[in-house]
């Protein structure tokens, strides 16, 4: 590399972190987050909100260059927001969940925190993930500092313990996995993902590996115990029933439809002619495959949907051999994927009588454009850690590459449109917080290896898997 291309790069990323620190909100004197977008000059809605989901790389990051103040403050004041009785009201939280977003407000002349769960929402739907990403923020800040004693102090604990609660209860559902409405994820307007989500489960899974970490040893045995059934479950039902290759693709495509017992291949009851088998047996490489993006009653939504797979990857979800065979499948479709901005949030778009069936003819959901095919610079960090779990460096260093080029020179997008990203969105906000952070915790992930240990998981060993009480 040469001088004036090393400048250039030092360059950015010192103007990228100049915008971080001024997307900082404090709370009492003290910083508590990043609100989503660094230029208030623009339309503001709830871009001034601080979102559990977008503080993820910001928390990381901020992890990674020692400030890990901000995070535990954050840890600290959202877990006050959340709801500790259930009331049993409609249209009122219920117990252990976490706010969408939150707002520093003055109210009668103080500071105050506005909690969002989803009620001032478009669609007025509730963030399922929030709470995932909630645990896995807290464990990322113990792995990082070693402030065990912080998740341990009792408040925190039942914290852990209500949205684990939450997760783990009683229902009308015997599936391992999480059922959840459509919008209730970081595809927040409805796309056709209600159900079974990819995105909810993998993110579910790693928030029980952080929550098993987590709990104290001489406390919540039974959790624990719930926890460490669920797992190994959950996690078998993934890799089965998800998983799409050529060699699973041809299981799918001889199914029998209308099969009763409990030993039946369809247990799904999938109807193969709803399947796109033409499409996909042309586009699956020999040795590539991914996660489905969702299954349930007589559905296979075969679209690729990026979150999820690679969330699946860090957190060994998937199996070894998955995730080589995922990573040769971004690597081999390219162009769709990943196209001139990393990366696609899923693959194909939705188009024609399908966009308007399942979007209701969403104006900010055409094919191409925002959640239904749009390209969104902040998956650059996920893409990355993929990468760097699976040893596949050269994908990591080839789509940083391209969004080194271009998200400096389009003043730092929330998303991208187009089939291969070349548009910046009709409607997208500039300097987006998550976008400069996503780009800035890639460049550190490829830096530093060991910044991965943040986030990923080993494989599940019940035998071996050391909770933090325990070291």
């Amino acid at each position: 590399m040469t001088p004036d291309r090393m400048s250039i790069k030092t360059t950015i990323e010192t103007e990228a972190w100049e915008l971080i620190r001024g997307s900082i909100t404090y709370y009492k004197g003290d910083p508590i987050g990043t609100i989503s977008i660094c230029d208030q000059q623009q339309e503001v809605l709830n871009y001034d909100h601080c979102f559990i989901r977008d503080f993820v790389p910001s928390a990381l990051l901020f992890l990674i260059q020692g400030q890990s103040n901000i995070v535990r403050n954050f840890l600290e004041e959202t877990l006050k927001l959340q709801p500790k009785t259930n009331l049993f009201k409609a249209y009122i939280p219920s117990r252990g969940l976490m706010p969408a977003s939150f707002k520093v407000i003055t109210k009668n002349g103080k500071e105050a925190l506005e909690a969002d769960f989803g009620e001032q929402s478009i669609a007025r739907v509730t963030s399922v993930d929030s709470c995932l990403w909630w645990i896995i923020i807290l464990h990322a800040y113990v792995k990082a500092t070693k402030d065990i004693r912080f998740a341990m102090r009792p408040h925190v604990q039942e914290g852990i313990a209500l949205i684990m609660e939450l997760c783990l209860a009683a229902r009308f559902d015997m599936n391992p996995t999480l059922l959840v409405p459509d919008g209730a994820c970081m595809i927040f307007r409805r796309l056709g993902i209600y159900g079974y989500p990819l995105e909810i489960q993998s993110l579910f899974y790693a928030a029980l590996r952080a929550a098993r970490k987590l709990l104290i040893c001489a406390g919540d045995e039974e959790l624990v115990t719930a926890i460490d059934n669920r797992l190994p479950l959950l996690r078998d039902h993934i890799r089965h029933h998800y998983w799409i290759d050529i060699k699973r693709l041809n299981v799918i495509y001889r199914f029998k439809s209308e099969e009763y017992g409990q030993n039946v291949e369809n247990q799904f009851n999938i109807y193969v002619d709803s399947i796109p088998y033409a499409d996909l047996s042309v586009w699956l490489p020999k040795h590539g495959g991914y996660l489905a993006g969702n299954i349930g009653p007589s559905q296979l939504d075969t679209r690729f949907f990026s979150l999820g797979n690679l969330i699946a990857v860090i957190g060994s979800l998937t199996t070894e051999k998955q995730s080589q065979a995922l990573m040769n499948l971004i690597e081999e479709r390219w162009d769709d994927l990943v196209g001139v901005m990393p990366m696609k949030i899923c693959f194909p778009a939705l188009e024609k009588e399908e966009y308007e069936i399942f979007t209701g003819c969403d104006p900010k959901n055409l094919p191409w454009s925002y959640h239904n095919g749009g390209s969104w610079p902040v998956l650059l960090w996920i893409l990355t850690a993929a990468a760097q779990k699976t040893g596949r460096t050269d994908i990591a260093e080839r789509a940083i590459e391209l969004a080194e080029a271009r998200l400096r020179q389009h003043e730092w997008p929330e998303y991208y449109d187009g089939a291969s990203g070349s548009l910046i969105g009709k409607e997208a906000r500039r300097y987006t917080t998550w976008t400069i952070t996503g780009f800035l915790l890639a460049k550190e992930f490829l830096r530093n290896p060991e910044y991965l240990d943040f986030i990923s998981f080993d494989e599940f060993d019940l035998e071996n898997d050391v909770r933090f009480c325990d070291i």
